[in-house]
């Protein structure tokens, strides 16, 4: 069954096509919000606090077929809000601390860890938007959307956190 289908009865109270919808993309909703959270606990919690305010706001989505995305803005906005609560900041250093041993299971990659360690070289917008770009496969206006951004602002922070990088570590410049 269609995305659009499910919500349409998910709307009328039918909780089976909102377990649905979200079981259908636990995996992605779950490296979302691990990228923000940075450990499996927080991750957790916001996907549960994400799953409240779908369920609260469903009613106001208005175009049933981008329920993923709409849903992956509210996870985004979840995580802020948590790290807000918390006043706290993800150091992608503390990923992968203990003199480069890993320090959570799930980052097996050693190119990925690598990845974390430059990226900390960027600002937080720049961090933010070249994460969903590349290790989230997401395209220009889905990022836009879920940080609520202008697709210009963000093909821009990417710009410029790629150039900062290639600057920093000696590649090519793109510019």
């Amino acid at each position: 069954m269609n995305a659009g289908r499910l919500v349409k009865k998910a709307k009328k109270g039918n909780k089976e096509a909102l377990l649905h919808l979200i079981m259908s993309e636990k995996d992605a909703y779950y490296k979302l919000a691990l990228t923000y959270m940075g450990n499996t606990h927080d991750a957790m919690d916001a996907m549960d606090e994400m799953i409240v305010r779908v369920y609260e706001k469903l009613d106001q989505l208005k175009k049933p077929e981008a329920f993923h995305s709409w849903s992956k803005t509210i996870l985004v906005n979840c995580c802020k809000s948590l790290l807000r609560e918390r006043k706290r900041t993800i150091l992608m250093e503390d990923w992968t601390s203990s003199e480069g041993k890993e320090t959570n299971p799930l980052i097996k990659s050693e190119q990925l860890m690598e990845i974390q360690e430059l990226l900390v070289h960027l600002n937080e917008e720049q961090k933010e938007a070249v994460t969903l770009k590349y290790l989230h496969d997401f395209d220009y206006q889905t990022i836009a959307e879920i940080t609520n951004t202008p697709i210009g602002t963000v093909k821009s922070r990417i710009f410029q956190g790629l150039k900062k990088l290639r600057k920093l570590f000696g590649g090519e410049d793109i510019g």
